[in-house]
């Protein structure tokens, strides 16, 4: 017998290669996990926010100005409380004493002369039998001298109420990456029980967890190629990925038992793994596409959570397609010996209510709807997480909330302007302290040095021998060296006793002069008293001018009297431009803090929300498009997963509770680009059914064969979530978790609810908005003895005189003219011996295929 087996479809090919070399890939897969395992200590994770503000705003432009011209000294609040103001007054010089301490600064509004404190003044530093001490180290918050002496200031504070708010020996990142630690675990056992819950046996449970394994172990060891990633990155991506990937993994198990029950092992998983790889690749690109929208937001976290993510989806269907093959067949046996009944009921009663209300449920969608869009476009965001309340709360938050209930939050802002006109820094500090919104201003021209003189004032020899206690003759032999160091040989040849220097000036020089040797080597004789009195003030200006002053800028400090963000707070920002703009050019000057930051997110958000919400979109309604090959039906889709967004963002409208921003650009995306998986799985099935019997009973049935895998999918998504906002104490962190949880639960109610009745309403409009892409009829006349596959018009013999549509094998003699629009129409396939390679059956229709005359997707999730 002529042999006329044509070769096997490119997916089943690929298939076999995978499950026949599958322990090349156990071996390669092995080592890439050796390897990730090592290679996520390289990692490098930012955890300031900022850094991914765009380079153009002047926060992130003043940030990286101050860090390269100035020293900012690691500062701590400290409150002790239940003590009175005597001890309160003790406790600042055994503080002051610490090794590392700088300053403390306890009570300076009091008047010591006449004795008397000012009730007002005091509640600044002392209420309610509190006491507040601001604390200066003499390090920046990260170096040893500041931790060693935060170290100290806890042992020695150890038995008193102690509340202390500090970055210093704050180490975020342990912290953050210890409680992901503890969620992964939480979220790993309630993985397990919704796998025994809707899984067909307990042996691929271990196939599922392994496969997700190495996924997330390949995703996070190659996140060191991306250079830096932020924290948040960092921290949730492992978890939503999970979220985001375990359905593909359950895609391919249920189609491996599936052709088991009719195959051996190896053939079974071919052919399970052929089907899978279009129908989990058109599944994924969904979740891709609205990963992709949040890679064009302005702020640049986006690209960085975008990138990982992306990453993260593309290695678990990497694994999925070449390591869980492998795994079926090492499982098989178990998998075998470990069926068990689903404990998922029929949901019959369900699907027989909403149908119900087909003419109730679409209406009162709609006006959820828009009462949604409406309540979403008020909702009170939140810019600085300072503001965002976490349900659990770490050591550092819980002290600074205790402080702030006392005496009121600390809302810092730096003005930094250029350097060297010490009169205009004097006139715009007292500008600035004229406003009631500042609480203090701290400049060189207000920093006082002793005897009432600031370190910006211009004095004479006398008054600076008066200050320092130096010789008067001493001191004019300074200023003739000073004025001759500048060549102003002027003041030398006149009379030097009304030259007037500033004292920074002056000091600088004078410790050049000590740095040259001259008072070493006896030009310059200075006694211990004299000498000790000019180190100490030489510390005290140094310290200052280290956080006040570099060659080009000058720096001042605001306290405002106003909350971190808000419309007074960004509207007073406006004025301070505004103000300082009067003293110096455009440009010229930046203001830098936390409400500076809030306001240049604030400003982008607008930008960023608008472009994510109309990217996610698009992209997410493209990829419908052309697997649904209608315009009406992804429209119903998108208008149910836009309305779950919506109204997930109702309730911090409706509970006035302002949501974090970010959080919204994060899950508007992804709650559009992975739930709407939920709403394909229902349309797919019911396109399928609705044409085999009537519609009511064909969505009844959609239900019953679509809620195992929306409730496996969606309870681990929204699982995920939900352990997130309970057990992490960051605020970024919690309010992504929190709106994915509850995102995810609104998507599943809305498609197991809302969406029946919408599709059953609106078959008219899918039906006339499909469309059809016909190829021209192929015609070939074939003659073939054995098994024979046909698809399409046939005329001709078939052990008898045929003309009609075939779809399927037959056995016996062929000889017909083919017309088709597929070339493959007819395949003969022979006779298959026992143990065969399947590639021949790649074709095998399944019940699907009967739809494609009108255009319809199959889609199975």
């Amino acid at each position: 017998m002529e042999d006329n087996r044509q070769k096997p479809g490119f997916f089943v090919r690929l298939a076999t290669l995978i499950v026949d070399k599958r322990n090349l890939f156990f071996l390669l897969y092995t080592a890439g996990i050796i390897f990730s395992l090592i290679s996520q200590g390289w990692v490098q994770v930012n955890n300031d926010i900022t850094d991914y503000l765009p380079e153009e705003t002047e926060t992130r432009q003043g940030l990286q100005l101050m860090e390269d011209e100035f020293t900012t000294f690691g500062t701590a609040r400290v409150m002790i409380s239940n003590i009175t103001y005597e001890n309160a007054e003790e406790l600042k010089d055994v503080i002051e004493a610490i090794p590392g301490v700088s300053s403390v600064t306890f009570g300076d509004q009091v008047d010591e002369d006449e004795n008397t404190i000012d009730a007002d003044d005091r509640d600044d530093y002392y209420k309610d039998s509190a006491a507040l001490y601001s604390v200066t180290f003499e390090g920046e918050t990260d170096d040893p001298v500041s931790e060693e002496a935060m170290v100290q200031l806890r042992e020695t504070l150890k038995d008193y109420d102690l509340s202390i708010s500090s970055e210093v020996g704050e180490d975020g990142s342990a912290r953050l990456e210890k409680e992901m630690q503890s969620i992964l675990v939480v979220a790993a056992i309630t993985i397990l029980v919704v796998l025994f819950l809707t899984s067909r046996t307990y042996g691929e449970i271990p196939v599922l967890l392994l496969t997700f394994v190495a996924a997330a172990l390949l995703n996070k060891g190659t996140n060191y190629l991306l250079g830096e990633i932020s924290f948040i990155s960092d921290s949730i991506a492992v978890v939503l990925q999970l979220a985001l990937a375990i359905d593909y993994a359950i895609i391919l198990c249920h189609r491996f038992s599936e052709e088991k029950e009719t195959a051996d092992t190896r053939t079974a998983c071919i052919l399970a793994l052929s089907k899978a790889i279009p129908e989990i690749s058109s599944s994924c690109l969904t979740t891709l596409a609205g990963l992709a929208a949040m890679m064009f937001m302005q702020f640049g976290i986006g690209m960085d959570l975008g990138v990982v993510l992306i990453k993260a989806v593309l290695f678990s269907i990497l694994s999925v397609f070449t390591l869980m093959p492998g795994l079926l067949m090492l499982f098989s046996k178990l998998i075998e010996r470990t069926p068990h009944k689903s404990f998922i009921p029929k949901i019959t009663v369900w699907g027989r209510f909403v149908t119900s209300l087909k003419y109730i449920t679409p209406p009162l969608f709609v006006i959820a709807f828009a009462a949604a869009a409406y309540l979403a476009g008020n909702c009170p965001y939140s810019y600085g997480t300072n503001t965002v309340k976490t349900e659990k709360k770490n050591e550092t938050e819980i002290a600074r909330e205790n402080i702030d209930n006392v005496f009121g939050s600390q809302n810092t802002l730096a003005v930094v302007v250029p350097a060297g006109d010490y009169e205009t820094e004097e006139r715009l500090l007292k500008r600035l302290s004229a406003f009631p919104q500042v609480d203090t201003a701290l400049g060189l021209a207000n920093v006082e040095v002793k005897d009432g003189y600031v370190l910006t004032d211009a004095l004479t020899p006398r008054q600076f021998s008066e200050l320092t206690d130096m010789d008067m003759e001493i001191c004019r032999l300074f200023y003739k060296a000073y004025a001759a160091d500048r060549e102003e040989y002027v003041r030398i040849i006149n009379n030097i006793d009304v030259f007037k220097v500033p004292i920074i000036d002056m000091f600088q020089f004078l410790y050049q002069y000590v740095g040259d040797g001259y008072l070493d080597q006896g030009y310059i004789t200075l006694d211990d008293d004299t000498r000790s009195d000019l180190d100490d003030l030489n510390k005290q200006i140094n310290d200052a001018k280290e956080q006040l002053q570099s060659e080009k800028y000058s720096r001042m400090l605001l306290n405002l009297a106003l909350p971190e963000e808000g419309q007074e707070t960004f509207a007073f920002l406006d004025t301070l431009h505004e103000v300082i703009g009067g003293y110096y050019p455009a440009g010229s000057f930046y203001l830098v803090g936390n409400s500076t930051s809030d306001y240049d997110l604030a400003s982008s958000f607008s930008h960023d929300n608008t472009l994510i919400s109309v990217l996610t979109i698009v992209f997410v309604i493209l990829v419908l498009l052309f697997t649904f090959m209608s315009v009406g039906l992804p429209v119903l889709l998108i208008l149910v997963i836009q309305g779950s967004v919506w109204l997930n963002f109702s309730f911090p409208t409706l509970q006035n509770s302002p949501v974090y921003f970010l959080s919204y650009l994060i899950v508007s995306s992804i709650q559009m680009g992975a739930n709407i998986d939920y709403a394909i799985v229902i349309s797919s099935r019911y396109q399928e059914l609705k044409n085999k019997m009537p519609r009511r009973e064909a969505m009844i049935e959609t239900l019953n064969l679509s809620f195992p895998t929306i409730f496996t999918s969606g309870t681990i998504m929204a699982s995920a979530g939900i352990f997130i906002s309970k057990m992490t104490t960051d605020p970024a962190i919690y309010a992504v978790g929190l709106c994915i949880g509850r995102g995810t639960i609104i998507s599943m109610l809305l498609v197991m609810g809302i969406l029946p009745g919408i599709l059953l309403l609106g078959d008219t409009i899918i039906d006339r908005t499909t469309f059809n892409i016909k190829y021209p009829a192929i015609v070939q006349t074939t003659e073939a003895v054995g098994m024979v596959r046909l698809d399409g018009r046939i005329r001709g013999t078939v052990s008898g005189k045929i003309d009609a549509e075939v779809h399927g094998v037959l056995m016996g003699d062929v000889s017909a003219v083919i017309s088709a629009g597929n070339p493959d129409a007819v395949k003969a396939i022979g006779e298959l011996p026992d143990g065969e390679d399947p590639g021949s059956l790649e074709e095998k229709p399944d019940e699907n295929e009967k739809n494609t005359e009108k255009g319809e997707n199959d889609h199975e999730a």
